[in-house]
């Protein structure tokens, strides 16, 4: 239950620009309601959709003797959530943006979760693309000091 108060907590703390946290709760309480008329629980469903789109490793440019290198590291769990859960929110604004119709940042945000659960979309590309490029910089994982 206390991971679940963090993980609400988390959501709507990054999402709130200027203080308004009234707005945002209101708008992932709406992105919550829709996701509890599926099959599944709208915080378990949450969670599954953010452990698909954690990434495991990342990329530190790294400069050593005039040259930049991209140095491959494992990522802790908390960086994890905290770019997955980043990268979610990202995804639902552009969208948003994007879209010639008005959608609300609640339908963008419930797509974003809905793609991420099901393991597609432009979150989970982005996941693939940056261990692609940690798997091809891998010989470089000996500069690696921190």
């Amino acid at each position: 239950m206390v991971r679940k108060k963090q993980l609400i907590h988390k959501l709507v703390n990054f999402r709130m620009k200027q203080g308004k946290k009234t707005r945002v709760r209101v708008i992932f309480h709406d992105t919550l309601h829709r996701l509890t008329r599926t099959d599944r629980d709208g915080i378990e469903l949450i969670s599954d959709a953010l452990e698909n789109v954690k990434p495991v490793c990342e990329v530190a440019k790294v400069r050593i003797a005039g040259i930049i290198y991209d140095v491959p590291g494992v990522v802790d769990r908390d960086r994890q959530q905290t770019l997955a859960v980043r990268w979610i929110l990202d995804e639902a604004i552009k969208s948003k943006k994007k879209s010639k119709n008005s959608s609300r940042l609640e339908e963008c945000l419930f797509a974003q979760i809905m793609d991420a659960y099901r393991k597609r979309g432009d979150v989970r590309k982005k996941r693939e693309d940056l261990h692609r490029l940690a798997s091809t910089n891998r010989s470089y994982a000996h500069f690696r000091w921190w």
